[in-house]
């Protein structure tokens, strides 16, 4: 797959605002929340419900670890796949690298064999004043320009259970869009399970016009959700 430098995405620095992930956008102009953090931010109740159900079925240290174990694995994977596509050499031995490999090997098998060509990996993208993030691939995908997405999971996926990684696949090719005056019409998942089962998710016509036009309604909510908490925040009597 080779290298094509039609897009310069920026260098960004990331960092915690109340507790949430914001990119530093054009040295300080602007500090925009990403676009995980809106989307946590505005997580249904029966979501936070579900996974409080199941951290009180599992018990809260045996959650934490299968929390820790996933993202660990998901980083691995994420940077084996990385340098992979940039041809430099990594190894990773340990047992969470070993395992991670394996999990890459599926995506490039049977993922990245679709790619012709990449514009830019890990690739900052965002909306003046609204939102940030990164994605993790920007390339042709069967002939098309798409914005493609690695993803590990415990266990293969329903595609209803996956409607917040087509939110995050919306969310970037707005932002490529704007950015770069470009037309993304497709968003691609690439899943591998901790069990190497390789899953493969396309969001592409209609369907990615309707996960922006919810993106734009996450968006709406998560700033009315702040402006709500700052005017609380001004209403709270000062100490004199």
């Amino acid at each position: 797959m080779k290298h094509n430098n039609r897009y310069i995405y920026p260098t960004t620095k990331r960092e915690l605002i109340d507790g949430q992930r914001h990119y530093d956008i054009n040295n300080g102009k602007w500090k925009l929340p990403s676009v995980t953090t809106i989307l946590k931010a505005t997580e249904p109740r029966e979501k936070q419900d579900s996974l409080a159900a199941w951290r009180a079925r599992v018990g809260e240290d045996t959650a934490a670890k299968i929390t820790a174990e996933s993202a660990n694995r998901g980083t691995a994977m994420h940077k084996i796949l990385e340098k992979y596509i940039l041809k430099e050499g990594y190894l990773d031995l340990t047992n969470v690298g070993k395992q991670a490999h394996n999990m890459a090997i599926r995506v490039i098998e049977q993922g990245l064999c679709n790619l012709t060509e990449y514009y830019g990996t890990e690739c900052t993208l965002y909306y003046p004043g609204l939102y940030a993030g990164a994605t993790d691939l920007v390339a042709v995908h069967k002939g098309q320009d798409a914005i493609c997405d690695f993803k590990q999971t415990n266990k293969p996926k329903r595609e209803e259970w996956i409607g917040d990684y087509k939110l995050q696949l919306a969310a970037y090719a707005m932002a490529h869009d704007y950015m770069h005056k470009t037309e993304i019409t497709k968003g691609v998942i690439m899943m591998c399970s901790k069990d190497n089962y390789y899953q493969e998710f396309i969001v592409e016509g209609e369907e990615l016009k309707k996960y922006k036009h919810k993106w734009l309604g996450k968006i709406s909510q998560y700033y009315q959700q702040k402006e709500k908490k700052y005017e609380g925040r001004k209403d709270e009597p000062t100490n004199t």
